[in-house]
């Protein structure tokens, strides 16, 4: 059975792009008048410790910021992954996406199983919106549930998709972080410098190396969690942060 490992990063929607951009304006407008409608718009708020006031906004960038989280209008930056014991390889193509999605399938179509971190909520759902969007088609497919390369997304299950930190809860409803359960088994953490939330400013500062680069470091980190839960590892000794 051939492991996958894999981990991505993710950017907000482009703006620019005509279609993209106005779909944003009209759904960040509609948001606001639903917030406007529930009396949820900021007010003033008022600092005991300085006596200022400032107006609390919602902006149009930071809607814009959170669709890194959406798949719907979000980017993947990048892709990083590992086949069994393989080195990690990471597939980013900035300026190009559907390139990134594409060199994804290829390698995924030739294995067997997918194992990530909130991989099952997040990274393979992201990945499988993308494509429909970019009109990329699966190397897994999402409709024959006879077939050996079903993709589904069900859950209470950890085949095909293998998520650590579902299986380390064991389904319940805990978000556990990927160092959170590293240090917990005694493996560094693979935050150093940076994490999911800085992926956008780092971008915006042309640190993509950097960016794939700790999207690298959590696919090490995941496998060797992997490891360790399906007790393929001995316990290693205990080593707390770097």
């Amino acid at each position: 059975m051939n492991k996958l490992f894999l981990d991505i990063e993710t950017i907000p929607g482009d703006v620019e792009d005509p279609h993209t951009g106005k779909a944003l304006k009209y759904l960040y407008e509609r948001k606001l008048e639903k917030r406007a409608k529930r009396k949820e718009l900021a007010e003033s708020v008022t600092f005991d410790n300085d006596n200022k006031t400032r107006n609390e906004e919602f902006k149009f960038e930071d809607y814009v910021r959170g669709t890194s989280f959406d798949g719907s209008f979000g980017r993947v930056l990048c892709i990083c992954l590992a086949v069994n014991d393989d080195p990690v390889k990471c597939y980013s193509s900035p300026e190009n996406e559907k390139k990134t999605i594409e060199d994804f399938w290829k390698v995924a179509g030739q294995c067997d199983l997918f194992v990530g971190h909130n991989v099952l909520d997040f990274d393979m759902r992201f990945i499988w919106q993308r494509s429909v969007i970019l009109g990329v088609k699966p190397s897994w497919q999402d409709t024959d549930r006879n077939s050996t390369k079903y993709l589904s997304f069900a859950r209470y299950q950890s085949k095909p998709v293998y998520d650590t930190m579902h299986e380390w809860v064991k389904w319940g409803r805990d978000s556990i972080g990927l160092e959170h359960v590293a240090l917990a088994l005694g493996i560094p953490t693979p935050k150093d410098g940076i994490d999911g939330s800085r992926v956008w400013d780092f971008y915006k500062e042309g640190k993509i190396k950097e960016i794939c680069d700790y999207c690298a470091r959590d696919v090490e980190t995941t496998r060797a969690v992997y490891k360790r839960m399906s007790f393929a590892a001995v316990e290693p000794k205990k080593k707390y942060g770097k």
